[in-house]
């Protein structure tokens, strides 16, 4: 049966990008949300050595 999209986001279109600063590297990089300078923002590459472990 088909289920009808009921604004979970699937047909949102391209996300706004806002180019920032590796807090780590350095390294220019964009991400999909606007920083409010309150917690570091990372590239990538450095995020994947500071994400939360999964348990």
């Amino acid at each position: 049966m088909y289920r009808e999209n009921r604004g979970r986001g699937f047909n949102r279109g391209p996300r706004e990008m806002h180019e920032v600063t590796c807090a780590d590297c350095g390294k220019t990089t964009e991400v999909p949300f606007k920083p409010d300078g309150t917690r570091p923002v990372y590239c990538r590459d450095c995020y994947q050595k500071h994400k939360p472990k999964r348990f």
